[in-house]
């Protein structure tokens, strides 16, 4: 190649990688209304967004794959945990963790509880941004760092062993979203922002005949799907469990779900005895 085919060249690859960066670039701010759903940006978001620059939670947390890895990634924490819970937890920290036993420790922000709401909203809308998959791989909020969980690795995007129920709904426990796992361990006496599924079958089985339990379940089975459809059918006594007389638990599985995948994971839930 002579100087002028070069530079032809050069010119050429030059101009070419212009026009596909200004084309993804006009194609960029077409979809950005929709991808960032820019008409739920309420003063209660934007003073949320105040909130959290002001009280330096990038330093520490991660969002949309940016920021500090000290501690976990928010960017669907509101999707994971659900609203009642970041309530109580952004009341309280300490209530939930502990620097023995997770390592490490949120300190108080001393929040109004109007402020926490906007911090909420804040968060809640960052959740339905449309990221396209990115990160490719997101910090997810588990018991994976706390030992004695059996839960390394979980969140990753892993194939079920199988096509069985049992084996479906493994994987779904473990994968986000749901995120069951989020909340949840599987070892006995490891307490997350929910209580351990450890021996769930036999336990739902002796629920359903308690005094205090109030739901139509009629089996273990039956308990536990009617504990992912409707978590205050049932509230388990515990102080980190509920809030109000209301759990702790995000609502809307039921519709978030398909009925397979809820069938699938109460096959495997039923096998944890």
């Amino acid at each position: 190649m002579n100087k002028r085919q070069t530079r032809a060249f050069f010119y050429s690859s030059t101009g070419l990688c212009a026009i596909v960066f200004l084309g993804m670039t006009v194609d960029t701010h077409r979809q950005i209304h929709t991808l960032t759903n820019d008409v739920k940006l309420t003063p209660a978001v934007i003073e949320g967004k105040h909130i959290w620059h002001k009280k330096d939670c990038i330093n520490c947390h991660t969002l949309l794959g940016e920021g500090a890895y000290f501690a976990p990634d928010l960017t669907k924490i509101t999707q994971q945990r659900g609203a009642p819970y970041l309530k109580v937890f952004l009341k309280d920290p300490a209530k939930f963790y502990s620097e023995e036993r997770d390592r490490r420790l949120m300190p108080n922000l001393n929040l109004s509880d109007h402020e926490i709401d906007q911090v909420i909203a804040f968060l809640d809308w960052v959740g339905h941004i449309d990221t396209q998959g990115w990160p490719p791989r997101p910090i997810l909020v588990s018991g994976a760092t706390i030992p004695g969980t059996g839960m390394a690795g979980a969140g990753a995007a892993q194939p079920a062993a199988s096509n069985e129920p049992v084996a479906l709904g493994q994987t779904l426990f473990h994968t986000a979203p749901p995120g069951c796992f989020a909340c949840h361990s599987v070892s006995a006496g490891v307490n997350l922002v929910g209580p351990s599924l450890a021996d769930i079958a036999a336990t739902a089985g002796r629920r359903i005949t308690d005094p205090s339990y109030h739901g139509t379940a009629k089996d273990a089975a039956g308990y536990i799907r009617e504990s992912i459809v409707n978590p205050n059918a049932f509230i388990v006594a515990g102080p980190i469990f509920s809030s109000g007389g209301h759990s702790l638990m995000p609502t809307g599985f039921d519709t978030a779900l398909t009925l397979r995948q809820i069938d699938d994971l109460v096959a495997y839930l039923m096998t944890l005895k």
